[in-house]
């Protein structure tokens, strides 16, 4: 994997870390882009008969559907360009997802970092659809990317490398950056939000912004406007005829 995209994989799980621990301890202890988690605690407000706590959960897991769904769409037909760079639509999507962050920083810092009512409830559900946009980018990019949202088989998989022998090398390091990332990103947002409230939703945003500029995002959207008019020229010349 290049390591520009090595970058852009751990400035992602920062964002990622970054907005569940604001989801967690800002938007109503549940989590944006963690679906296992919320599964869990839609199992627990089950065991314990309480209705009202599973709304939190909810919301966000159809925020992430929504999010991974549209990305899904927009990036349809390059899911087999197995290749070591993201596409530009790729690109696009996380520069999407880039501005739904913003937004979220711009909503929370107005809200003076601590939403309440609907606009918790909006943001929670905002930020969830930024997640799912990036969770489904990385499966669509293939072998040149890897998950930034859910690392508990990246863990697995670190930890049986270094037992076994396969994991010795270089791109381990890549790894354990990415794990080490998740917990500096969550650390780094909340101590944001603990010194200066209004500005604590703004590190995913950055983060995520840092990670789409290292992809040379301009080159490759033009790259993917020009494969896209390729594909729909021929189409149109036909249609004329």
């Amino acid at each position: 994997m290049k390591k520009r995209a090595q970058v852009s994989l751990v400035l992602l799980a920062g964002a990622s870390g970054a907005v569940d621990a604001l989801a967690f301890t800002a938007l109503g202890h549940v989590f944006a882009g963690v679906m296992t988690g919320n599964l869990v605690l839609l199992g627990i407000s089950a065991g314990h008969g309480s209705g009202h706590d599973v709304t939190g959960p909810l919301y966000a897991l159809g925020g992430y559907a929504v999010g991974a769904a549209t990305t899904a769409l927009v990036c349809r037909g390059i899911r087999e360009a197995r290749t070591t760079e993201w596409p530009g639509r790729v690109v696009a999507c996380l520069a999407a997802q880039c501005l739904l962050l913003g937004f979220v920083a711009v909503a929370g810092g107005l809200l003076g970092g601590d939403p309440v009512g609907a606009w918790r409830t909006v943001l929670l559900v905002v930020a969830a659809v930024a997640m799912g946009a990036q969770s489904a980018a990385m499966v669509v990019a293939g072998s040149g990317a890897a998950p930034t949202t859910y690392f508990t088989g990246t863990l697995t998989t670190l930890v049986t490398g270094a037992v076994d022998g396969s994991g010795r090398d270089r791109e381990q390091l890549w790894v354990i950056g990415r794990l080490l990332a998740v917990i500096g990103g969550a650390a780094c947002a909340v101590a944001v939000r603990e010194a200066a409230a209004p500005w604590g939703f703004v590190p995913p945003a950055v983060l995520t912004a840092a990670a789409v500029a290292c992809q040379k995002p301009a080159h490759r959207m033009r790259r993917a406007v020009t494969e896209l008019r390729k594909k729909t020229l021929p189409h149109t010349s036909t249609a004329r005829h």
